[in-house]
């Protein structure tokens, strides 16, 4: 991952928001461009010829990966404020851990005055979901560095079960193990209230309250919502896991992946997931984006 720098002080300061051209990344920035000037937003990305757009519109753009600690120092200099979007090297068998370390190390090393990451509800070391197990260790390690911080606990990313079911939507029938409700929550409105706690500096201590959704639904009622959406029936269809790491590998998908995917509905049956929250939708002056919205949207 990469991040970028802007050396000016006016009357924001300088937020470097790493990882931008992702989805939360690049929204994260785009929102803050609503109330601050562009000369006080750095963007990060992988790689920088894809992050045109940002520079067109007055965002300074620099390269930095989380695998090199010596391109995070360069790339936090100056900064006030550092956003960490969490990394997703577990997918492709690194290691995320290793990768925050540097980030938190890179930070504290350039002085910066707050760091803030892109945590879950869930983060736990007991979660059926190993990826919680990473948020709650990242959240360790951001306690112990000294450095003032926040942890946005997000809520799931809706557009993640959207991706999941497209294929069962257009067939009319959703297949998946035995799950339990969960808040869905869209990607504009964590990046809006990203940028909402990274103005206002001292907002939020520590972990958030779960920034999530008006709703929890479970995937019968998303088949139930879909239906009316798409104009034709959705069935949802309830398979065992192993039919579901049976049907997965047969996708090529390797083991880790399988086991990750599984253990979501695990998770989801144990009710970590289902909490709704407020704070969200207080933080951005509206209501937050419902999954019928989203799906009306496809």
């Amino acid at each position: 991952m990469l991040s970028l720098i802007l050396i000016k002080n006016r009357e924001f300061p300088m937020i470097v928001v790493t990882g931008a051209n992702g989805t939360l990344g690049r929204a994260i920035v785009k929102s803050l461009l609503l109330s601050i000037p562009a000369d006080q937003v750095a963007a990060s990305v992988r790689d920088p010829a894809k992050a045109s757009e940002l520079q067109t519109i007055g965002v300074c753009v620099h390269q930095a990966d989380y695998d090199n600690p010596d391109s995070l120092r360069k790339a936090f200099k100056n900064a006030k404020q550092v956003l960490m979007i969490s990394s997703n090297a577990a997918a492709y068998g690194g290691d995320p851990l290793v990768q925050h370390r540097n980030v938190i190390d890179a930070a504290k090393n350039a002085g910066v005055g707050r760091l803030v990451y892109t945590s879950h509800m869930g983060a736990s070391v007991t979660s059926a979901f190993s990826p919680m197990h990473t948020h709650h260790t990242t959240e360790q390690m951001l306690l112990e560095s000294g450095l003032p911080w926040t942890a946005l606990r997000n809520g799931f990313y809706a557009s993640s079960i959207i991706t999941m079911l497209r294929a069962g939507f257009e067939a009319g029938v959703i297949a998946f193990p035995d799950d339990g409700k969960v808040s869905w929550t869209a990607h504009a409105d964590l990046a809006a209230a990203a940028a909402a706690v990274l103005t206002v500096p001292g907002r939020f201590e520590g972990p958030t309250p779960p920034l999530t959704a008006a709703e929890a639904l479970d995937l019968d009622d998303i088949a139930k919502i879909a239906s009316q959406v798409l104009g034709h029936p959705v069935q949802r269809e309830i398979i065992s896991d192993d039919q579901m790491s049976a049907n997965l590998a047969a996708r090529g998908l390797p083991a880790p992946v399988i086991a990750i995917s599984l253990s979501l509905f695990r998770a989801s049956r144990n009710g970590e997931f289902a909490k709704v929250d407020p704070t969200l939708a207080e933080l951005i002056g509206r209501p937050t984006t419902q999954i019928r919205s989203l799906l009306v949207q496809q």
